[in-house]
């Protein structure tokens, strides 16, 4: 699942993670019932449409999401003091801090995660390796932007028929 709490991010944290995103979290927060049918814009709350009707249903403040982000920034606060960490750069890599809990569950009890939670191999816990960028090069979006040029540049309407597979996995992101 995604990062809900505090200690979501201080395990992601100790485990390696270097970013941290919110946005279910966040949509919940403004109000969002994940009906999980955005792209059909008929949100019975309002969040995710452009029908007026809709949207004034729209029950989301600003100031929840700043009090929820703000709630789980204390939390993270209060477990990094617990550690000895004054900042969560410090935390990023250090999986030894944790370990593996005990658990009756039938598959569960079978699980080794002691390679998981052991100390990475050298002295660097922070970006170990570059991404690969190259591959967007590649990507399906850059047919996408070239055919939707009218409507990008002057509003026209556009229609677009490509096939798409399981390897065009964030089909979309470039164009949005």
């Amino acid at each position: 699942g995604g990062l809900k709490t505090g200690r979501d991010v201080a395990v992601a944290a100790l485990l390696g993670a270097e970013e941290y995103i919110f946005g279910t979290a966040s949509l919940v927060t403004s109000g969002c019932v994940m009906a999980r049918q955005c792209h059909e814009n008929t949100c019975p709350v309002g969040v995710a449409t452009q029908d007026e009707n809709l949207r004034e249903r729209f029950p989301g403040q600003p100031d929840h999401v700043v009090n929820y982000m703000t709630f789980m920034a204390q939390e993270l606060r209060e477990i990094m003091a617990d550690l000895g960490f004054r900042t969560l750069d410090e935390m990023i890599g250090r999986p030894s801090l944790l370990s593996q809990r005990e658990t009756d569950h039938p598959k569960a009890k079978h699980l080794d995660l002691s390679a998981v939670v052991a100390d990475p191999a050298g002295d660097q816990r922070r970006k170990t390796r570059e991404q690969a960028h190259e591959d967007l090069d590649d990507q399906l979006d850059w047919a996408l932007i070239e055919a939707a040029e009218d409507a990008i540049e002057r509003g026209e309407p556009v229609h677009v028929d490509r096939e798409i597979s399981n390897v065009d996995r964030a089909v979309g992101a470039l164009l949005s």
